[in-house]
């Protein structure tokens, strides 16, 4: 059945906004109408998305959600991002319209259209639980750490929050929560995180926040090893920063 080609139809309130916004991930619109019913038609490679027009739609309190299989997933966020960028002067992380934060070895990501729209871009060959685990064996930068103290087990539960649900609030609470209490932890697991909080308050622009997380960073009694081991995650933080700066 090599023939068969499914599409999903997605809603949309505004049909100029949403395919600006599918022109800046690099979609071609193949067609558009406005009578006798708002359609439209989109294609990047092999992957086809359709939108018809919904004036009642709410974007906040969208749910529509596809599912998109591709060979590969790092560097095709990347051009989404670029383009994002060019579009709306910085990446959107937030609100509406958004793409989720990516990890080296993450297996997916997501895009929140202008309509609420969710399109979860999957690479094929990736493991049916989750980034929990890599192929490998070895664990992913999203859950470092001891996986059976508190605050490991809130690592992941934030990272599946942020990562899978995109709900960057809840995964916020979690990690606050966790830090809050005064359970032992190795200073690098607490490290890890304290910049994981940040990496989210970044993302939510609560800069006051970000500043008190990157001073409780710098105050941790960490070796020179252990900062080496959380550099990346740090170097992650810098680099959505740049990413949320105006283009000039």
């Amino acid at each position: 059945m090599n023939d068969v080609l499914m599409i999903p139809v997605l809603p949309c309130v505004s049909m100029a906004e949403t395919l600006a916004f599918y022109r800046a991930l690099g979609f071609e619109v193949t067609h558009e109408q406005t009578t006798p019913n708002v359609y439209a038609a989109t294609r990047r490679g092999d992957i086809h998305l359709h939108f018809m027009g919904m004036k009642k739609l709410d974007p906040k309190q969208a749910y529509t959600t596809c599912l998109a299989l591709v060979p590969e997933v790092e560097r095709l966020h990347e051009a989404f991002a670029e383009g994002l960028r060019r579009e709306y002067g910085k990446v959107p992380v937030a609100g509406l319209p958004r793409i989720s934060r990516m990890r080296k070895g993450q297996s997916r990501f997501t895009v929140v259209d202008v309509a609420g729209n969710s399109v979860i871009f999957i690479r094929k060959d990736a493991p049916d639980d989750d980034d929990d685990q890599r192929a490998d064996g070895s664990r992913s930068d999203a859950d470092p750490g001891p996986r059976d103290s508190h605050l490991g087990k809130a690592l992941r539960t934030a990272a599946r929050l942020r990562d899978f649900r995109n709900d960057d609030a809840a995964a916020a609470k979690v990690l606050d929560l966790a830090l809050a209490r005064d359970a032992p932890a190795a200073p690098l697991e607490r490290a890890r995180a304290l910049a994981a909080r940040l990496e989210i308050a970044v993302a939510l622009g609560e800069a006051e926040r970000a500043s008190a997380l990157r001073a409780a960073l710098d105050e941790a009694p960490l070796s020179g090893e252990e900062r080496a081991q959380l550099q990346p995650a740090l170097d992650a933080v810098d680099a959505l920063e740049r990413s949320q700066r105006p283009q000039a």
